[in-house]
């Protein structure tokens, strides 16, 4: 029989001996803690990322069902058009914008016609040649400055005030800002309407018009005009109005 003993415990105690020591209970301080937000570890459920629209930057809540999107499809990634009421469809704001538009021409035009008109020059019989030569006159330059100030002036006093134009009424659409849902402040609002009318009437009428409609339909998922991005708005349809009967 052999009197060979067990070797006596290291310097450091019995903690330091790989035969008495024991397994680290579940839980115990040498395990690794599970991340935040782990949905086995704890932390609590994962927050929606700050900044979705209509679902919880912070901002007023538009009046609309917070769930009218539901979240991504079993469990995916969260659908940015969650919690938003239905993009405004592109025929409805095209008409809401032609609306709009003779809105502020009529009145535009008639004042024309009591003042003269564009093409009436010194012999009174607005040929060609007086339209032409007033093209780049003084003239034409204010009334430019009088239509983009109305123009203008028209879009940002109706979005600040309720988000929606005359047109927008009339098609059950309105503006709202991204982010919350909220109406337009007047920055928002106007920086959206200089955007949209300040190149068209001063410059590129037609191709203004053709890009602002290509960003509209090729935009993903908002549905943004340039002009929307600009005044960081989207443009959804409108609460049904309360019944008054």
């Amino acid at each position: 029989m052999s009197n060979d003993q067990p070797p006596p415990p290291g310097p450091g105690g019995p903690e330091d001996d790989p035969f008495l020591k024991r397994p680290q209970e579940p839980g115990g301080t040498g395990g690794q803690q599970p991340p935040p937000g782990d949905p086995y570890g704890g932390g609590g459920p994962q927050q929606p990322p700050p900044g979705s629209p209509y679902g919880g930057g912070g901002g007023r809540m538009p009046p609309y069902d917070p769930n009218a999107y539901g979240g991504g499809p079993y469990g995916g990634a969260p659908d940015p058009l969650a919690g938003m009421p239905p993009l405004a469809d592109f025929g409805k704001r095209l008409a809401a914008r032609i609306i709009d538009a003779l809105i502020v021409f009529i009145p535009l035009a008639l004042l024309s016609l009591l003042i003269g008109g564009l093409g009436v020059g010194s012999d009174g019989n607005g040929s060609w040649d007086d339209i032409a030569s007033e093209v780049n006159s003084g003239r034409q330059w204010l009334w430019s400055l009088i239509s983009l100030v109305a123009y203008v002036g028209y879009d940002t006093l109706m979005v600040k005030k309720n988000g929606q134009t005359v047109g927008k009424r009339l098609l059950k659409i309105r503006v709202a800002m991204l982010n919350d849902g909220s109406i337009p402040d007047t920055r928002s609002a106007l920086l959206r309407a200089a955007v949209l009318w300040v190149p068209a009437l001063l410059c590129c009428f037609c191709v203004w018009w053709i890009v602002i409609i290509i960003t509209i339909i090729a935009d993903k998922p908002y549905k943004q005009g340039l002009h929307d991005k600009a005044g960081r708005t989207v443009v959804v349809m409108a609460p049904p109005e309360p019944d008054r009967t």
